[in-house]
């Protein structure tokens, strides 16, 4: 089958370029030092030392907080009725804690409407009642769904970090409406895996002033050690009708509200018993109908196929899945893309969501070379070049903790050969050890291979295999001031056995007024990773940033900061020519209304190593490569209040571009019709004027979609995304009837049209049931 642009599997690439970096990253800094001429070689040396003398040089305290709240959790034999009510008297037996300290807009002072929460737990389930103060009923809910956003609703979150290793968690939250929301948390608390799904239970009941959330979270749902004791945990909320962010545990300004340095402790009253997640067996059947029309081929199909989660141990799942389908899986939204560098699309694939930062954290952390890029499985390219469907036979995942600090994780899967276009049926396999080290830091070491057994007529000897191997180093101090990652890579193929590399070394100093980033990479040009995500090759970066921010004591400007920021990009094969750079200043304000306003001067300039055209242009004059082009432009961004009925976000770009001129213009309008109906409207245009003879463009990408929810558990979105650049009108409508807990019947449309005649280019329909069985 043909992958079309609203498939989730669609991987839009380019040639090799310059990142097309956002406002919000200032965290992609990079370090510019005094350079001295070296050979491949030198520079292969030069980075494994930075590599290893990094790693001396790291905190050893424990978390980071002067005093650490707690709460003793109650052991009960009685019944909870779960009705949001908190009526039963085993609830007044219940230790309370409140005291909720601000996050935002100031986080040195109490909170303004307290959260009050209760824990009780039997031998099965952990009991978590809350009752939030708010001013008024006039909740902000976006909609129904499961896994809303954070920041967009009225929410109380909790998180468990089971093993207190301040680097992974369980995530739930719910709205005021008792809508559910899971995630695995990773990276210290900066790593969201929203796509993870889990059985629990949440009633809520809504009153003038306050409401009152009752959860039952089956210890089944969460691993963690035989005979445990003590948890850290938080809880955090968002009300946004007050303009106030707060958590249980004090949580610094400069941090994430969500990072794992800063919890309290949960201690049981009696020791747990064995994390005995039960078997779990998720079969589909996918009633299928498609029509090519360029080809003129059509399809009638009748899948069946299904998963398999395994627990093995107090910590452990074993994953299975046998002929996979993901036509069910929300679409990617489409991006313009003006360089010519590969556009990165997040994993949306539920079996590949358990543990997934074990598998694909490892790399660079700015996704400049990642050996592992869980969406290349399932997808190939054909005769043609263009990416399309590669189906999955089969696979299976095993991952999870090995006692208190040791982490493993191991995925093998088998692609299917499609002779016809050219591809092979290859075998993907990864392992990957990690341990934590000191407080919240952790080493890690991994195999990435990808191999075909069978001998084809069209593949070259070189592509047999490809494998590479690799140690990362990520640094994380107790009060999360330092971060850091640390890497060294090899990859291997037939004909090149002796490997070549790609490295990073990068820190970030973070205090409240100050935070400073520095960075290196390095990626040989012969780096190779067919299983990973490596947009360019053959070269060294570095650079460096400052942020100053400012608290002002009065005022609507909540907290502002400028940034200035260098980045650089070398060819070490080449007599280390500049071929890249960026130099940045921007200011940005976050407002005591949660609105933000942000503007960013920046100087730009690209070597072209070969003809180029940034607008693509069927048969237009690209510019010309061997030559580089300097340029200036300026950006100014502003995103409204979320808690309105009514918001938008805007960003408009002026300036130059290459040897010509550009004019952009972003935005994103959404309109809640609580909690039944959400609008929203994408609308991105990109005015580019160059010289003759070189190609004028104005390229537009429109992407309304609306999204009704019916009730808790049947759901209707219609996503349409026009691209005038890739020459397609997208048109994906799913209906979702969750009829049982985690078992689904899903209808999806899609449609896709050429807007050059707006003739029919791909259309299918999907009639898919899943139902997920506990044993």
């Amino acid at each position: 089958m043909k992958t079309i642009i609203s498939k989730t599997f669609d991987l839009p690439t380019t040639k090799k370029g310059l990142p097309n970096y956002t406002t919000g990253e200032v965290d992609s800094i990079h370090k510019s030092t005094r350079l001295i001429k070296h050979n491949s070689t030198n520079w292969n040396s030069l980075m494994r030392s930075l590599f290893f003398i990094a790693i001396l040089f790291v905190p050893t305290s424990l978390f980071g907080q002067e005093s650490v709240n707690s709460i003793t959790v109650k052991h009960i034999t009685e019944d909870i009725k779960l009705d949001g009510v908190l009526d039963e008297a085993v609830w007044e037996t219940a230790e309370t804690i409140g005291d909720f300290w601000q996050f935002f807009p100031s986080d040195s002072v109490m909170a303004q409407n307290q959260t009050v929460t209760r824990i009780l737990y039997d031998d099965h389930t952990l009991y978590v009642g809350i009752r939030a103060t708010v001013p008024s009923d006039n909740y902000t809910v976006s909609s129904l769904r499961r896994d809303f956003s954070g920041r967009g609703n009225d929410n109380v979150t909790l998180m468990f970090d089971t093993f207190s290793d301040g680097s992974n968690a369980y995530l739930f939250g719910t709205t005021p409406y008792g809508v559910q929301r899971e995630s695995l948390i990773s990276n210290g608390g900066s790593g969201f895996n929203a796509s993870w799904d889990n059985k629990w239970q949440v009633e809520s009941t809504m009153f003038d002033d306050h409401y009152v959330l009752e959860f039952a979270i089956p210890f089944s749902s969460m691993k963690f050690p035989e005979g445990e004791t003590k948890w850290r945990m938080q809880c955090y909320r968002w009300d946004l009708q007050s303009n106030e962010q707060s958590a249980w545990a004090q949580v610094p300004q400069n941090q994430q509200l969500s990072t794992l340095a800063f919890m309290g402790e949960m201690e049981f009253e009696k020791p747990l018993g064995k994390s005995s997640t039960p078997i779990a067996i998720i079969p589909y059947i996918n009633a299928i109908s498609q029509k090519e029309f360029s080809t003129g081929l059509s399809n009638n199909d009748f899948k069946v196929g299904g998963d398999a989660k395994v627990s093995i141990g107090n910590s452990m799942n074993l994953d299975i899945t046998v002929n996979p389908d993901f036509s069910n899986v929300e679409v990617d939204n489409i991006v313009t893309n003006l360089t010519r560098f590969e556009v990165f699309l997040p994993e949306k694939r539920q079996f590949f969501m358990d543990n997934s930062d074990l598998f694909s954290n490892f790399g660079s952390i700015y996704s400049d070379a990642r050996p592992f890029f869980s969406r290349r499985i399932g997808i190939a390219r054909n005769n043609e070049g263009n990416t399309i469907e590669n189906p999955i036979l089969g696979g299976v995942r095993l991952s999870g903790k090995i006692g208190q600090d040791w982490r493993l994780g191991f995925l093998n899967m088998q692609t299917d050969e499609d002779i016809n276009n050219g591809i092979a049926s290859n075998n993907n396999m990864m392992l990957a050890v990690q341990k934590r080290v000191f407080s919240r830091s952790n080493i890690g070491f991994f195999v990435v291979n990808r191999e075909t057994f069978k001998d084809y007529d069209f593949q070259n000897d070189n592509d047999k295999y490809n494998r590479v191997i690799g140690v990362d180093y990520n640094l994380a101090s107790s009060d999360n001031t330092w971060r850091g990652k640390f890497y060294l890579h090899k990859s291997l193929n037939p004909e090149d056995k002796k490997g070549n590399l790609s490295t990073q070394a990068t820190t970030t100093y973070n205090t409240r007024k100050f935070s400073f980033t520095t960075d290196w990479v390095y990626v040989n040009k012969d780096f190779k990773a067919d299983l990973g995500f490596v947009p360019r090759r053959g070269y060294l970066k570095a650079g460096n940033g400052v942020i100053f921010k400012f608290y002002p004591k009065s005022g609507i400007i909540n907290t502002h900061s400028i940034n200035p920021l260098s980045l650089f990009y070398w060819n070490p094969y080449n007599d280390l020519q500049r071929t890249d750079h960026r130099l940045q200043l921007s200011w940005r304000a976050e407002f005591k209304d949660q609105s933000t306003l942000s503007l960013r001067l920046q100087n730009q300039y690209v070597y072209l190593s070969y003809d180029f055209d940034p607008t693509r242009t069927v048969g237009g004059t690209p510019l010309p490569g061997n030559m580089g082009y300097d340029f200036n432009q300026l950006t100014a961004s502003y995103q409204s209040n979320y808690a309105k009925r009514l918001t938008f976000n805007a960003s408009s770009t002026v300036g130059e571009f290459y040897n010509g001129n550009i004019f952009s213009l972003d935005g994103e309008l959404s309109l809640k019709m609580q909690p039944w109906v959400l609008f929203t409207l994408n609308m991105n245009y990109d005015g580019i004027r160059l010289p003759e003879p070189y190609s004028k463009a104005d390229i537009w990408l429109v992407s309304p979609k609306v999204d009704v929810t019916f009730s808790k558990s049947l759901f209707w979105s219609t996503l349409v995304q026009y691209s005038n650049q890739r020459d397609n009108l997208g048109i994906n409508s799913r209906l979702q009837w969750r009829y049982a807990p985690l078992s689904d019947l899903y209808l999806v449309y899609n449609d896709n049209y050429s807007t050059d005649n707006f003739s029919p280019k791909f259309r299918s329909i999907n009639l898919k049931l899943t139902y997920w069985l506990n044993l």
